[in-house]
């Protein structure tokens, strides 16, 4: 009881943390005078996957449990694409792919590089010859990322124009002063990490208590609550009418996961980290290939009706994060 307890406090803290972390961004957005949709596409990235930054660092360093410190991150890039599949049932005039404008393929493409990359080093985990003790494929990781953040932020430019344009108000936050918005920021950027350094313990806890493994813990569990910030950020954005915002969002922390994946790789000190985690993480992996394929899919032919509450991609995601999770139980 005290493990789950500690697990749904530190839910719970990241959470509301997270929410107010995107207020003060909005905040300090509009008193830098740098426009709302660039610091918000900065900061979004950023907050959203603060947790499985210091999750994953923490798993590999304090907690020494490589499978929970991967399994969050590719658990995360399968909950990202099931945030993506939830939003469109909340959206209710079209398929939220109709809404979207088609240069979101780019940073999805990208997604998908890097999660194949992923697979291909497990698989090979046996065969690969480490540089120092980091796995080779992190510094591919980090080159295929920064590439990423250039080719999508100059594809954007335009974009983020527009967007600026479009959405030019009035200041909402003439009572809140800067030092009062950063301050405010740092605070609870400080809770969130606090929280997420705790999650790798009690969830290896769980996963001994439970008999479930560190893998389906870590592909759940910890995964879910990681990405919690994700859902509340992209349900306000798409509650405003901003869909590009939040579907980029998502399709942007999962580049910033694989990331993650090679800084955790740069901590672990016993090894490459993918050769000390379980193979059955190819899974999810795999699991995120196939979903973030079906959202190009949706991107690209953009269905102009909704045949349920929800399109047929969203319905497809659902089905493949389902057998997913069977998956994972069935090899715990």
């Amino acid at each position: 009881m005290l493990l789950w307890l500690g697990f749904f406090i530190c839910t719970s803290v990241i959470v509301y943390s997270g929410t107010k972390l995107s207020k003060y961004g909005d905040i300090i957005a509009e008193k830098t005078g740098l426009g709302r949709a660039w610091i918000g596409l900065v900061l979004m990235a950023s907050v959203t996957s603060l947790p499985e930054l210091v999750t994953g660092i923490s798993s590999v360093t304090y907690a020494g449990v490589p499978d929970i410190a991967v399994g969050d991150v590719l658990g995360s890039c399968v909950f990202n694409m099931l945030i993506l599949a939830v939003l469109d049932t909340l959206y209710r005039p079209a398929p939220i792919s109709t809404k979207a404008h088609q240069g979101h393929v780019l940073s999805a493409a990208f997604g998908l590089l890097l999660l194949s990359i992923v697979c291909v080093s497990m698989f090979l985990r046996e065969n690969i010859s480490p540089v120092g003790w980091i796995g080779p494929y992190s510094f591919l990781f980090m080159l295929i990322y920064l590439t990423a953040m250039r080719l999508v932020f100059s594809y954007e430019k335009r974009k983020i124009a527009e967007f600026l344009k479009e959405m030019a108000e009035e200041l909402r936050y003439k009572d809140v002063s800067m030092k009062t918005a950063v301050l405010l920021y740092v605070a609870n950027a400080l809770i969130v990490v606090i929280a997420a350094i705790f999650l790798p313990k009690i969830g290896e806890g769980i996963a001994e208590a439970t008999g479930l493994g560190q893998t389906f813990v870590g592909n759940i569990f910890i995964a879910v609550s990681t990405s919690l910030p994700e859902v509340v950020v992209s349900i306000a954005a798409v509650k405003m009418g901003a869909v590009d915002l939040a579907i980029g969002n998502l399709f942007g922390s999962n580049i910033f996961n694989i990331f993650i994946l090679a800084l955790d790789d740069i901590f672990f000190l016993k090894g490459p980290l993918l050769s000390h985690a379980s193979p059955n993480h190819i899974i999810s992996a795999l699991s995120a290939i196939a979903m973030t394929t079906i959202a190009i899919i949706g991107l690209t032919y953009r269905a102009e009706k909704k045949r349920l509450f929800v399109a047929w991609d969203s319905i497809a995601i659902f089905i493949v994060c389902v057998a997913n999770l069977l998956l994972l139980y069935m090899l715990k």
